[in-house]
């Protein structure tokens, strides 16, 4: 029997989570220590996984298959194609970061000021009750739960670490929040449990509605494995008739729509990224709502093809709002991260709208915009958050001539900006590029809108460093520091990774692309021949 290597890849983060949430109270340090030390495993346990990948081989690999609830068809069912092993990979290479930056975010101290992203006083919050072994322990179960819902091919295992993820979501948005605000009834309720609620109330709608879908699958196709459901469409032995079809598309694509965010699912995303740490903001947007679009991939595609097509058009508006609406209100924005937050709403209508293209390019640009993505909001959303410690608020307004008091802060940040406006040699502009090509193929008039949040996007991105990194120095950033050594080593790796995926994307692309024709052939769909042939 080899090695279970994707049981271990999950398994590690949680037992990890479970050591450090029992580290005694006093020893803060070695529980953040013991929490880095397991993520970094489960990054290597990651690297194995994409070396015993091979992209020209079996379209699910690395499988493992156990007997869970005979009863009920439930199987504990592993495997990855290339698009999990790029997003497995990505998971496991941000969380250290993530821990890193958040080293000190939940450490005991007197109080804690931001100031309001409205402009209002300065509120005070006492911390002396966050846990710092709980924090760093939620993180790493997160990570075990998403390594999990990517790893997945039984379907009602999918929808269990699917929804289970929810729950640590909730205490690290809920409980460890930036900074709390009497709400305006006078009431104790603040934005951090709001944006806690806001965030559970959607996800779970959306996870009852996906459980009636998967139950329904289930009574339709008689399994919940992908491999079973896929052998049964081949043969003929299973037939779903047009309208279940439909209706199980749809109630598996509305709980994707909303971890994606999707518009009109997507308002609490500003809401939970506004008021969650700098870290936990990265965790939600760069790692947990690529499930999402990653499910629209494996499951939505797969198992309901005929209904995808059917879709696809009301979809694709959907996904054109999304950009659009995203970067016009990100272009409004007098806060940082809720500028940052509405810009990822902007950038995920680019990857549903690379998915529902149905062009290989499309779709293999939409796997790079999710790895690529994870990577640029990271650095951008990150050096945003050092650059608001040292301040004491979130907006906009509050900054000035940082570039010139912090050369390294400013240096960083400016290259996060440019990655979020996909600037050629930069990784995003790969991905963009490559979902632009596949949507004009398929639909020009939706790809000619879709330029517009290009566009926009340059404007939110400029202008945001403009008005913060540029012009005068304001009174209270002249004595700013700048970026120091923990994190630099946060950063610059991140940095890095950008420019190398920039301008060399071939060992993402040789892992995407096999998964992507596979893709594909499930809807049946082929790439539009061009209207003038190249000559030979």
């Amino acid at each position: 029997m080899s090695f279970p290597l994707l049981t271990a890849a999950a398994a590690l983060p949680a037992v990890g989570a479970v050591l450090t949430a029992a580290v005694p109270a006093a020893r803060r340090t070695t529980a953040k220590w013991l929490a880095l030390a397991f993520s970094l495993g489960t990054f290597v346990l990651a690297a194995l996984v994409v070396v015993r990948f091979e992209p020209g081989g079996d379209r699910y690999q690395l499988t493992e298959s156990h007997a869970w609830i005979p009863d009920f068809g439930v199987r504990y069912e592993l495997g990855v194609d290339g698009i999990a092993v790029a997003l497995i990979a990505l998971t496991a290479l941000l969380i250290p970061f993530i821990i890193l930056a958040g080293w000190h975010d939940a450490d005991p101290s007197p109080s804690s000021q931001i100031r309001s992203s409205g402009g209002g006083p300065v509120e005070t919050k006492n911390y002396r009750w966050r846990p710092t072994q709980g924090f760093f322990a939620l993180i790493l179960m997160v990570e075990a739960m998403v390594i999990l819902s990517f790893e997945a091919t039984d379907v009602f295992l999918f929808y269990i670490f699917f929804e289970a993820m929810l729950i640590p979501m909730y205490f690290l948005i809920g409980g460890f929040g930036d900074r709390a605000h009497a709400g305006t009834d006078g009431a104790a309720a603040t934005q951090r449990s709001y944006a806690a609620v806001k965030f559970l109330l959607y996800n779970l709608v959306g996870g009852l509605i996906m459980l009636a879908a998967v139950i329904g699958l289930y009574v339709v196709a008689g399994s919940f494995s992908l491999a079973e459901i896929a052998e049964a469409r081949a043969n003929g032995s299973l037939e779903m008739a047009t309208n279940t079809e439909r209706l199980l598309f749809l109630g598996f694509f509305f709980a994707f729509a909303v971890k994606a965010p999707l518009w009109p699912l997507h308002t609490w995303l500003p809401n939970a990224m506004g008021e969650a740490t700098t870290p936990v903001a990265v965790l939600i947007t760069a790692v947990v709502d690529k499930v999402g679009t990653f499910a629209m991939l494996r499951f939505c595609l797969q198992l309901f093809p005929e209904a995808s097509k059917w879709a696809t058009p009301v979809i694709i508006v959907l996904a054109l709002i999304s950009i659009i609406y995203g970067a016009l209100l990100a272009v409004g924005q007098r806060d940082i991260k809720r500028l940052i937050a509405y810009a990822s709403i902007s950038h995920f209508g680019f990857i549903v709208l690379g998915i529902f293209a149905m062009t290989s390019q499309g779709q293999s640009g939409a796997t790079l915009y999710m790895v690529n993505h994870g990577i640029s909001t990271a650095a951008l959303m990150l050096v945003a958050g050092f650059l608001i410690t040292r301040r004491g608020s979130r907006l906009i307004a509050d900054y000035g001539g940082v570039q010139k008091v912090a050369p390294v802060l400013a240096g960083t940040f400016l290259i996060g900006s440019l990655a979020t406006l996909s600037l050629p040699g930069l990784a995003p502009f790969v991905s963009e590029f490559l979902v632009l090509v596949g949507v004009f193929a398929a639909y020009p008039v939706a790809g000619i809108i879709a330029t517009l949040g290009i566009v926009l996007g340059a404007l939110y991105s400029l202008v945001l460093y403009q008005r913060t990194m540029t012009g005068p120095v304001v009174a209270e950033v002249k004595a700013m520091p700048d970026l120091k050594i923990r994190e630099l080593v946060v950063v610059a790796p991140l940095i890095a990774l950008l420019l190398l995926l920039g301008v060399y994307p071939k060992p993402l692309t040789e892992i995407v692309n096999p998964a992507v024709k596979h893709t594909m052939s499930d809807v049946q769909k082929k790439d539009p021949k061009p209207e003038v042939e190249a000559a030979k």
